[in-house]
């Protein structure tokens, strides 16, 4: 194969997985508007175990469509909101919430943006103060052709 039809083969490749997200429309359509506007609700507070950054409803991936589905299921044998994301979490963790609940084992998701802005903050106290001291005390002169170099 010539460097080329090598090319060609992976621009088709790269066009083929970037529009196969275009076709992950999710169809799915419930008896009534509430529980259809329940149901966009809830699949988009559930992560894709997958894609780990999307909603169910945003992933393509065949998980995402299994979520939407069991959503889509509970909702119709009459679960309320709470009840699915209990079904949820017992079932994946609280991972699968975007916002998991404050408690013991997510406190780290809560708190370590806060400790690291703090500590940020910190550490460029300490450098500026360095930085500050050592020009200070530095009595050096730079003799102009020195300087030059």
């Amino acid at each position: 194969m010539s460097a080329r039809h090598a090319t060609r083969a992976v621009f088709a490749m790269c066009v083929l997985a970037f529009s196969l997200r275009a076709f992950a429309i999710d169809i799915t359509v419930l008896p009534n508007e509430e529980l259809q506007r329940r149901y966009q609700a809830l699949t988009h507070e559930f992560r894709c175990m997958t894609c780990q950054n999307n909603t169910i409803a945003d992933s393509p991936v065949g998980l995402a469509s299994d979520l939407r589905r069991d959503v889509a299921e509970l909702l119709t044998a009459g679960k309320s909101d709470d009840e699915i994301r209990a079904y949820m979490v017992q079932r994946y963790g609280n991972v699968i919430l975007f916002t998991p609940p404050l408690v013991a084992s997510t406190a780290w998701v809560w708190m370590f943006p806060v400790l690291a802005v703090f500590a940020g903050a910190i550490i460029g106290v300490v450098i500026v103060r360095r930085r500050s001291r050592l020009v200070a005390t530095d009595d050096s002169i730079i003799e102009p052709e020195e300087a030059s170099r």
